[in-house]
């Protein structure tokens, strides 16, 4: 009855408030210094100073005291303004319930601030980034003054200890303060990350496999991105840190990459290790949503060095069976010259070829690059023997037609030189 007598005599409703929001105040730190370091009575829940070796459960610990102490602070206002009419009573309830929540603010933030100076790691940081983040949301429900810091600070008043009202700072504000310091202290550990892997290059192993730093970095990204929970940090959120993430990883780790394939000497050894460390790359981030931008990327730089590795391949057969000379002598002759008297194609070297042609096709892997062998991806093996084949039918197909010609084929066929197979079977028993 006393605060439904007041409400119209403003001055001395907003004064009575004031005296509220002090009291109140100064009881929730108490309580709130009195759960930190001595629990609840008869030690019930434990001091949450305890868990101050575990930094999760130890912010997260004080977030839920906070919540639970500002439900409880508002139930206590909306009980003693139940008699006020509701406008006067909604408005007074939101300023009193952040005069009484500034008090935390202080002894809270230096808690927090020491927790992240602490260097607790980088997925640690990142979990307590999006800890903050839902207790921001879920606190400014609390409060009902909209989910801006900017206008929760903007509202909050804070009282001197004469009585005198004066700005504050909202316990929203210091919520985004702090998810803010978070966030740069972890993007800071991931640009010192990519700083000390791209410091020291690593030589690639014999047998091409991505290097250590790779891997180690991957686990990392994989870590931070699996410590996302996607019941505390909304869509939009998720997405625009993962674009930030990838960017200060990914970016460095390809550049890693190509630094250490470049200290390489043959250019298939170079493609298949940058294939294999995009494999891996492209592994890693498959599971995870927003990645399909990034892994259409990695798949055309995969595509680029697969051509290399296809070229490599089919040049590594045309030369073990002697058909490189051969395609290579007539690509450079006229339409009216006689094959037969071309250096090279006398029916001796041609028959030579064919031969170890026929033994190719008989087993076209005993015939495969050792570099080949060492793709991570046995689908990109495929890929790259399927893509081989099809550039040595053509060749064959070319081979075949000049050895075929008018003036060719009586020339080889009386020397013994047969072509036992036409473009069409080659390509049956190589691509079918």
């Amino acid at each position: 009855m006393g605060a439904a007598a007041l409400q119209d005599r403003p001055v001395l409703f907003k004064y009575a408030m004031e005296e509220v929001a002090v009291s109140r105040r100064s009881a929730v730190v108490r309580c709130f210094i009195d759960a930190l370091t001595r629990g609840g009575p008869g030690g019930t829940p434990r001091p949450i100073e305890l868990h101050s070796h575990d930094p999760l459960r130890y912010v997260g610990d004080m977030l839920a005291w906070l919540h639970q102490a500002l439900a409880m602070e508002k139930e206590m206002l909306l009980a003693l303004l139940d008699k006020v009419d509701p406008s006067v009573a909604s408005g007074a309830v939101q300023v009193t319930l952040r005069n009484i929540a500034e008090g935390i603010c202080r002894p809270f933030k230096v808690r927090v601030e020491q927790v992240l100076v602490s260097q607790p790691g980088p997925v640690a940081v990142y979990q307590l980034a999006g800890l903050l983040f839902f207790y921001h949301s879920t606190i400014s429900v609390l409060l009902a003054g909209g989910s801006g810091a900017e206008e929760a600070a903007a509202a909050a008043m804070s009282v001197s200890d004469n009585g005198e009202r004066k700005p504050g700072t909202s316990i929203l504000a210091t919520l985004v303060e702090l998810r803010q310091l978070a966030q740069k202290m972890f993007f800071n550990n991931l640009t010192i990350h990519a700083s000390k892997i791209l410091e020291k290059v690593e030589l690639p192993a014999a047998n091409l496999s991505p290097p250590a730093a790779l891997s180690e970095t991957l686990a990392l990204l994989k870590n931070i991105l699996l410590s996302q929970d996607v019941t505390v940090v909304p869509l939009e959120a998720r997405q625009e840190d993962f674009a930030k993430i990838l960017s200060c990883l990914l970016d460095p780790l390809l550049q890693v990459c190509s630094l250490s394939a470049s200290t390489l000497k043959r250019s298939v050894e170079m493609a298949v290790f940058l294939i294999n460390c995009i494999y891996q790359i492209e592994s890693t981030l498959a599971i995870f949503e927003f990645s399909d931008t990034r892994v259409e990327a990695l798949k055309g730089q995969t595509e680029a060095h697969v051509d290399t590795v296809v070229h490599e391949q089919m040049s590594y057969v045309l030369t073990t069976v002697g058909l490189a000379d051969i395609y290579n002598t007539l690509q450079q002759v006229t339409a009216d010259v006689v094959v037969t008297s071309l250096p090279g194609m006398d029916p001796a070297a041609v028959g030579a070829a064919l031969g170890k042609f026929d033994a190719y096709l008989a087993a076209p892997d005993s015939c495969m690059l050792p570099e080949l062998k060492l793709l991570y991806s046995s689908k990109t093996r495929q890929s790259v023997q399927a893509k081989a084949a099809h550039s040595i039918c053509h060749v064959y197909q070319v081979v075949y037609g000049a050895l075929t010609s008018p003036a060719a084929v009586r020339h080889y066929q009386q020397s013994g030189v047969v072509l036992n197979r036409t473009p069409q079977q080659i390509t049956a028993l190589l691509l079918l």
